[in-house]
């Protein structure tokens, strides 16, 4: 009987333990220093490209480097945690949404850049008039070429599944038009988030602890290979993380 009780009690308390868990959202930002680069042009209205009538029906503008001239965040920047950690919120355990879009807009990619959770699905889908192509270039998973048909609607393009986490960023082209590049950080677990125009990002749901995470931007590499943040019960307003304009310069990666 005494047994009985006492593998209940350690149940019980093994129990409350794990509910006791406490959890924090990070927030942080990620800015340049230095004089802000004017939007680079990639090739001007009519230039002589490859389906120059979608490609080039506008001014078309380098996506590999976005710095936003009033709050100097930088965008497309990469925060995540190389490897899970042993809890995960119960409500962080299954990818929302199920579905990420990846379009082709105006023969650029649409995200830029983009997280994608372990059990998400990634749709591909055209926005433009002329058949593209998706290659993928991961280091754990399989590489990936397909084409994607013109005006391809939601619910119908090219659907791609992901189970094993990246270490890095995987890079994404379309050998059609070779000036088309975006990255998908591919994660087995949900704490990971790209920065916005304004180099914002959040986290949520993260146990309380330390936690070390790698930031990298694609003209660079890392920025930060050991981000080490302390994640208290709530939220927790991250100091902003510094990069130098000529760093961010510098040749890809």
């Amino acid at each position: 009987m005494k047994k009985i009780f006492l593998s209940a009690a350690l149940s019980a308390c093994c129990f409350a333990s794990a509910v006791a868990q406490d959890w924090g959202n990070v927030s942080g930002q990620i800015v340049a220093t230095g004089a802000i680069p004017a939007p680079e042009l990639l090739h001007k209205a009519g230039a002589d490209v490859k389906d120059k009538a979608v490609c080039a029906e506008l001014d078309t503008f380098k996506d590999d480097l976005l710095i936003d001239k009033d709050s100097k965040g930088v965008a497309n920047v990469f925060v995540y945690l190389a490897k899970a950690p042993k809890t995960v919120h119960p409500d962080a355990k299954k990818p929302e949404p199920a579905t990420v879009v990846f379009d082709q807009k105006g023969c650029m990619f649409t995200p830029h850049a983009m997280v994608v959770l372990g059990g998400q699905t990634v749709e591909v889908i055209s926005s433009d008039a002329i058949a593209h192509n998706t290659h993928t270039y991961p280091l754990k998973n399989q590489p990936i070429n397909v084409l994607i048909a013109p005006n391809t609607a939601l619910g119908k393009g090219e659907k791609l599944d992901y189970k094993v986490g990246e270490s890095l960023p995987i890079k994404v082209t379309c050998d059609f038009h070779p000036w088309m590049a975006a990255y998908w950080m591919v994660v087995d677990h949900p704490y990971a988030a790209v920065t916005d125009k304004d180099g914002k990002f959040t986290i949520p749901n993260l146990p309380v602890g330390e936690h070390e995470f790698r930031v990298w931007h694609e003209r660079m590499g890392y920025v930060n290979r050991k981000y080490a943040v302390t994640v208290k019960k709530g939220d927790n307003a991250l100091k902003p993380v510094e990069v130098s304009v000529d760093k961010l310069k510098g040749e890809k990666k």
